[in-house]
């Protein structure tokens, strides 16, 4: 899963793409939607995994990654002809769909390998998906610096390259359940919560010690996610701490990915709570998170960042372990992907339906307020906490809704979780 998460890094090198090309933000929202879709449309590798070996899928998945961000370097760094619109947002959609064929790959395959500790492991992998944006990162500047333009191809071939190289290591397996198979995922936990507490230690020295390019070399921080970073400039704050804003986001991604995932399990298990119950917890929780942007006052987006970063990031495996409990294992890397197809419609409509030109609305009153016009600015720059005040009341009404739709589910499934659920495997693992 550590090639996995390149699409969490869109965040870093998007003002790259705005810049060189010259586009505005409902433009490069439309590419930040096009990367939603093409990481969510992940039908095609379930349809694939389920008549391929892994390692075809595996090394299928490498050759999208590598093609799609390719083109994408080549037309950033105009080595080839300024690309239109629609061909930049398919080259994207192609790269970004290449993180379904990994997530297949490990995620699939190691939840049939391991059917009765499915949230933790789910938590877990999923959680090292976002890691992995941090350790691509963290190249990146030792590599490259401050060149987001290498980034991109950085993306496009470190991914492909860990594909190709662990291809025949990730195999599926007949399910055998070992006495310290908890005991081993919990270890798992500890070593990754002391590297995010790592990372979060980093990210706030950063704010008071500038790194050169070779102490890049030998630490690690995350810099990933695409609204943060924004939202923290139309705030007025400087760079240095909008990056920490960004990496505040990521690295509580990560925390909720494998709180949610281990906890859930505890509750499933222990007290019989339906999985359900926490969705609608961690989505009323980011509802709180949403409010702090749209409304902020001094410090607030700090803990904007810590609420949205944990509860979008507790969601994941939250989705994934509902569909294996209530569809079944059989059909997982086809239905898997598919629930994933909700993300892009919501992205499309709230991102760039609507955040998108409100923000480039009210930039366009700071510009003619400055007596500039379009032709005259470089990009759309909004700065105010206006800028993004509408959009995040809206989107909070909207996560009020999913978490009520929630507790409707947990109504429906109450009786289904108060029985014992991972019977059927704890009987196959006996006749083994």
């Amino acid at each position: 899963m550590a090639g996995a998460g390149a699409t969490y890094l869109f965040g870093t090198y998007s003002s790259e793409i705005k810049t060189t090309i010259g586009y505005d933000q409902t433009t490069i929202n439309l590419l930040g939607f096009s990367k939603d879709l093409g990481g969510s449309i992940g039908v095609l590798s379930g349809l694939v995994a389920e008549v391929t070996p892994t390692w075809f899928v595996l090394l299928l998945g490498a050759a999208l990654n590598f093609g799609g961000y390719f083109m994408i370097w080549l037309a950033v760094t105009e080595k080839i002809p300024k690309p239109k619109v629609w061909q930049m947002c398919i080259y994207i959609i192609i790269g970004a769909n290449s993180q379904n064929f990994a997530n297949t790959g490990a995620l699939v395959v190691s939840v049939k390998n391991f059917p009765e500790s499915r949230g933790s492991l789910i938590g877990l992998l999923k959680g090292y998906a976002g890691l992995s944006g941090a350790i691509v990162t963290q190249i990146y500047l030792a590599v490259h610096g401050n060149d987001s333009k290498s980034l991109i191809l950085l993306v496009g071939w470190l991914p492909a390259a860990i594909s190709i190289v662990f291809v025949y290591t990730i195999r599926p397996l007949r399910p055998v359940k070992h006495p310290n198979e908890g005991r081993v995922f919990h270890h798992f936990l500890l070593i990754s919560i002391v590297l995010a507490v790592f990372l979060m230690a980093i990210t706030l020295t950063e704010k008071v010690i500038t790194f050169s390019k070779a102490a890049y070399a030998g630490i690690t921080t995350l810099n990933c996610g695409r609204q943060p970073g924004q939202i923290g400039e139309s705030l007025g704050y400087p760079n240095k701490t909008v990056t920490s804003f960004v990496s505040l986001v990521s690295i509580w991604n990560f925390l909720g990915r494998v709180f949610s995932g281990f906890v859930s399990e505890i509750l499933i298990v222990k007290y019989k709570l339906p999985r359900p119950l926490m969705m609608a917890i961690v989505l009323l929780i980011s509802c709180v998170g949403y409010l702090l942007v749209a409304f902020p006052a001094p410090g607030t987006l700090y803990v904007a960042s810590i609420i949205i970063g944990f509860s979008f990031g507790a969601q994941l495996p939250l989705i994934f372990a509902i569909i294996s409990e209530l569809f079944g294992l059989k059909f997982f890397s086809t239905l898997f992907n598919c629930g994933q197809l909700a993300s892009p419609l919501g992205s499309y409509i709230l991102n760039v339906k609507l955040t998108g030109p409100l923000y480039d609305r009210k930039a366009m009153k700071d510009l003619t307020a400055k007596g500039l016009t379009r032709s005259q600015a470089k990009e759309l720059t909004c700065i105010g906490p206006w800028c993004y005040r509408l959009p995040f009341i809206i989107l909070t009404s909207v996560t009020f809704i999913g978490a009520l739709s929630s507790l409707v589910l947990v109504a429906r499934t109450r009786t289904f979780y108060k029985s014992d659920i991972y019977k059927k495997f704890k009987e196959n693992t006996d006749n083994i």
